[in-house]
C-alpha cells in the first residue's frame, strides 16, 4: 500500500516533468525510499529537490514515518535506459556484450540497437606499417550486459 502510494506520486512528478524518466525506485525495511532519476538534459539539484517535494508533501509523516533519497544516475553508473544512450550520442562508450567488449564513440541510439564508430591501426593488405581503419558496429540493445560512458579529463 504505502509502496503504491509512493510509485503514485512519483508517476506523477514524472507525468509533470516528461525530461525526466526513472532508473531505479526502492523502499527498503524502516520505509526507506530511494529514487534514482536521469533527465534528457541531465538532472539538475532542482529536478531531484522537484520529485523529493512533489513525493514528501503528499506523504503524512504522522502515519507513516519514512526517509526519501533522490539522486541522479551518476556518471560512472551503467546506462539502463534507452533513453540514457539519445542523450549521450557523440561521446565514447564502453559496451560489454556476451561475446565482446567494443569501445567507441556513439553515433546512432534507434529503437533497437546502438551504432559505435571507432578507429584500428591494422597491418596494410599489402607491404610493410599499418594503416587506421574506420570500424563500426551496430549492436542491440538486448545484447549489451553493460554500457558505461567512459570519462575523459
Amino acid at each position: 500500500m504505502f509502496k503504491n502510494t509512493v510509485k503514485e506520486l512519483l508517476d506523477a512528478a514524472l507525468t509533470e516533468r516528461t525530461d525526466l524518466f526513472l532508473i531505479d525506485f526502492s523502499i527498503q525495511g524502516d520505509n526507506q525510499i530511494r529514487i534514482i532519476i536521469d533527465g534528457d538534459n541531465g538532472v539538475l539539484v532542482e529536478d531531484c529537490m522537484f520529485v523529493s517535494r512533489a513525493i514528501e508533501h503528499n506523504l503524512d509523516r504522522e502515519e507513516q514515518d519514512f526517509s526519501l533519497e533522490v539522486m541522479s544516475a551518476g556518471a560512472t553508473a551503467p546506462l539502463v535506459s534507452k533513453r540514457q544512450y539519445k542523450k549521450h550520442i557523440n561521446r565514447q562508450l564502453k559496451v560489454t556484450t556476451a561475446s565482446e567488449k567494443i569501445e567507441g564513440v556513439l553515433t546512432e541510439a534507434a529503437d533497437t540497437n546502438i551504432t559505435l564508430e571507432w578507429k584500428v591501426r591494422e597491418p596494410k593488405p599489402v607491404g610493410k606499417g599499418k594503416i587506421t581503419v574506420n570500424k563500426k558496429a551496430h549492436v542491440a540493445y538486448e545484447d549489451i550486459v553493460e554500457a558505461k560512458v567512459m570519462i575523459k579529463f
